[in-house]
């Protein structure tokens, strides 16, 4: 079977050829800075549109493969993800096929890395003690573009194996889809020392909070792999088709929500404390609209419940899309709008439609927000709207096009404008800003942890300097990644691959951040080997399908009088 132009490979091949969608790149100007390399390129299925695949026509699995301009030919071929060797003794991959000399950072980087790897059953499955499936993420991104998936492939394998095993906390069952927050290899000794895996689903967590974003994090890791490596038979597979669809359907499942968004309990995402993020958190709307994107593309129609699971999810892509554009994209004219808004308004032709009381704009946005930028707001529901700055929501909305061409350019924007409040001397603000004073107390309850300007409360984290690499390819702004990079090599060796750094500028290693920290190592080196090789974006960047912007129509019946 072949999927639009694809040839299907074995999921036990070694690096294939992937494809780079001429349309999730704009990068043509970098045409001329490359030796043409020829190498053997391949579509994979991500060029079929939402279009292709609308709910009121018959879903194809087949995509024509023509109709490329020649200059995005040239550079399909000039750029080939994980089409080198295999790296030796620690040297990455990429700089054997590419003409650059790497940063000595790099190669500390990549033995840190390869030090922190746990093994089960004599296979690589993942790094550090306690596999987390969003720190993974970058880790498995490094080695996808190293030219080294078995890794990649073996997490994905037993991360969905642990998603069938029943999941209690207390006397109440999780739902089927549900992914684990983490898993560690235990040696049991009783059984001679035999490995075993053990799974935490929200149990162990701090404030016992199920991780929302671990399931989309393993959608959106399964489509990276298949970009990287061309195969398509893993995702195809029994197993992974029906955990795609277990995911899908708990996330769709019908409720009493009156909106497209994903209602959420707080610390259930990369922010896993108590920081107000409870309600409809932009980090995961922004990964809940990667992952229906990503499911969309991978899901069969010809698999049991497949069609009908791909027209809800591309039914709940109308809804969403227009929502997150809409009420959770902030800029300077929608500011003024906001604070100009009447409230107690009735009917369907209401203006303020969430009831926002203008009173309740804090004074810092007013000076923060530039005339000539944006962001989507922290959370957006009734009669509250947290104009906090989140990084990784706003990147993820960049990569999965859930911002427009003209947002992204905005969010990239108020990157250069509020430079020194976002990136400071060390990369780049989880949030801003911090909360403090009362305020601290009644959102945090206090915690010791996040306070004023340290963890997820207004802290740095080196391991977002990957999404905004990508998304400043995505966008042409490169000499922003330059810049953060080059500050985070300064300092990140010198300060022992810290967690996360204190203050207002980020100066301060974190006061609890771990040190020789997987993600941080992770982070650098995803980012490092995309500004040397853009076409690694194609792993995870999606572009803007304009399908999603039209309504969805459907039969009704009609009523006779």
């Amino acid at each position: 079977m072949e999927v639009a132009g694809m040839r299907k490979a074995s999921s036990h091949a070694s690096m294939a050829a992937a494809a780079a969608d001429p349309d999730d790149f704009d990068l043509t100007r970098m045409l001329n800075h490359r030796p043409r390399i020829n190498v053997d390129r391949q579509r994979s299925f991500d060029d079929r549109s939402l279009a292709e695949l609308s709910i009121s026509g018959t879903a194809s699995r087949g995509g024509g493969g023509g109709g490329y301009p020649a200059m995005m030919e040239s550079y399909e071929s000039m750029y080939s993800p994980g089409g080198g060797l295999r790296s030796l003794c620690g040297t990455p991959a990429s700089s054997t096929r590419l003409s650059f000399d790497p940063h000595p950072l790099v190669f500390d980087a990549w033995d840190a890395l390869r030090r922190s790897l746990v093994c089960f059953r004599g296979q690589p499955l993942g790094t550090i003690a306690a596999v987390f499936v969003r720190d993974f993420v970058p880790s498995a991104l490094a080695f996808l573009m190293n030219g080294e998936p078995e890794i990649v492939k073996n997490f994905l394998l037993k991360t969905l194996l642990l998603q069938g095993w029943e999941k209690r906390i207390d006397r109440f069952k999780l739902g089927e889809g549900a992914m684990p927050a983490s898993f560690k290899v235990l040696k049991d000794a009783k059984r001679g020392g035999a490995e075993r895996l053990v799974a935490d689903f929200g149990e162990s967590a701090i404030g016992r909070v199920a991780p929302v974003d671990s399931g989309f994090w393993w959608i959106i890791l399964l489509r990276a792999y298949t970009k990287s490596t061309g195969d398509l038979s893993l995702a195809e597979t029994a197993e992974c088709q029906r955990g795609i669809r277990l995911i899908m359907n708990q996330c769709l499942a019908e409720g009493f929500d009156t909106f497209p968004t994903l209602l959420c309990a707080d610390g259930c995402c990369m922010i896993d404390r108590r920081m107000g993020v409870y309600g409809y958190p932009i980090e995961i709307q922004a990964l809940f609209f990667m992952a229906l994107r990503c499911a969309l593309l991978m899901l069969k129609p010809d698999a049991p419940e497949g069609k009908e699971t791909m027209d809800r999810v591309a039914t709940r892509l109308h809804a969403l899309t227009y929502h997150m554009r809409s009420y959770f994209w902030l800029d300077f004219q929608q500011l003024n709008d906001v604070y100009r808004y009447r409230t107690e308004e009735y009917s369907h032709t209401a203006v303020n439609k969430f009831n926002v009381i203008p009173e309740s704009i804090p004074d810092w946005v007013f000076d923060f927000m530039p005339s000539r930028g944006g962001y989507f707001v922290g959370n957006v529901s009734p009669a509250r709207m947290d104009f906090r700055w989140f990084a990784l929501g706003n990147f993820v909305a960049i990569l999965a096009s859930m911002a427009t061409p003209e947002q992204a350019a905005a969010i990239m924007d108020l990157i250069e404008e509020r430079w020194e409040d976002l990136i400071g001397e060390m990369p780049l603000k989880i949030s801003f800003p911090a909360i403090e004073s009362r305020e601290w107390e009644f959102v945090t309850g206090c915690d010791p942890k996040n306070t004023r300007w340290s963890y997820h409360n207004g802290g740095s984290w080196p391991v977002l300097l990957w999404l905004l690499t990508a998304a400043c390819i995505k966008t042409g702004r490169l000499k922003i990644a330059r810049r953060a990079i080059e500050l985070a090599e300064a300092r990140l060796a010198r300060d022992g691959w810290p967690e996360y750094y204190d203050g207002k500028l980020g100066r301060y290693v974190g006061k609890q951040a771990r040190k020789l920290q997987t993600w941080s190592v992770a982070g650098y080196l995803v980012a490092k080997m995309m500004v040397e090789d853009p076409s690694h974006l194609g792993m995870i960047s999606l572009e803007e399908d304009r399908a999603m912007m039209k309504p969805v129509l459907k039969r009704s019946a009609s009523w006779t009088v």
